[in-house]
């Protein structure tokens, strides 16, 4: 049996989710990209230089963690060393997409408040966290790769300076799409708040602390890789 039967359920979901990212303009051209990891040595990855809106299951690629495909007619994309440092730096990480959400991205190119950096909304906070800035590095090089790492151990979103956004998830690539779409409307939020003024508002330390009760209540993972983080308060830099 070959790997795209046996894994049918995630391959038909990575194409939903690459359809959406084309459907909400997240991605354009040959923009974007998703890994999903399947098992220790196997990874589902999209396949370079094909609009997500048009990919379809046979063009999906199966590679191992070296990069070597395994399965599939295509080549992975051309960001695959991006990918394979995102699971070998944090092995509790299931699922990963990179894609151009317009409001979102706008946070790459300005200078200036990174305001996606502090607590605004409950959602936002207790299942995506503060989201760094990543220094522009060459796409599709190691340099890229290695941009990530002093960030990798301490958040699961980043913005990539003047490129796009990274989002990781311990879930799936289902998941992740949900939180790309939960950053890319608090990104709608901020813009149209900063229109009316100036000062934007967070939630305080009190706050922060019953949002701890929230993540506890629901079980809820702290971002970045296990033990990084035991509260709100020190992921937001707020102790």
């Amino acid at each position: 049996m070959s790997l795209f039967e046996q894994h049918r359920d995630r391959v038909e979901t990575m194409v939903r989710v690459c359809h959406r990212l084309a459907a909400r303009m997240y991605v354009t051209g040959y923009g974007g990209n998703a890994a999903w990891k399947l098992d220790d040595d196997l990874l589902l990855i999209t396949p370079t230089q094909m609009n997500k809106g048009a990919i379809q299951a046979e063009d999906l690629v199966f590679i191992d963690r070296e990069g070597r495909t395994v399965e599939g007619r295509r080549r992975p994309t051309g960001e695959t060393p991006m990918y394979l440092t995102f699971f070998r730096e944090r092995p509790d990480i299931q699922s990963v997409l990179h894609c151009h959400p317009p409001h979102t991205n706008a946070f790459t190119i300005t200078s200036g408040p990174n305001h996606l950096m502090k607590p605004l909304f409950p959602e936002t906070i207790t299942e995506v966290g503060p989201v760094p800035l990543v220094p522009y590095a060459e796409p599709l090089t190691e340099a890229l790769a290695a941009a990530f790492r002093p960030l990798l151990p301490r958040y699961n979103a980043f913005l990539m300076e003047n490129h796009g956004l990274v989002i990781l998830s311990r879930l799936d690539l289902e998941w992740v799409m949900m939180n790309t779409e939960l950053l890319e409307m608090t990104s709608v939020h901020i813009l149209d708040a900063l229109l009316i003024s100036p000062v934007i508002k967070t939630i305080d330390a009190d706050g922060l602390r019953g949002l701890d009760n929230v993540m506890r209540a629901r079980d809820l993972p702290y971002p970045g890789a296990p033990g990084a983080h035991d509260s709100l308060l020190g992921l937001y830099g707020l102790t």
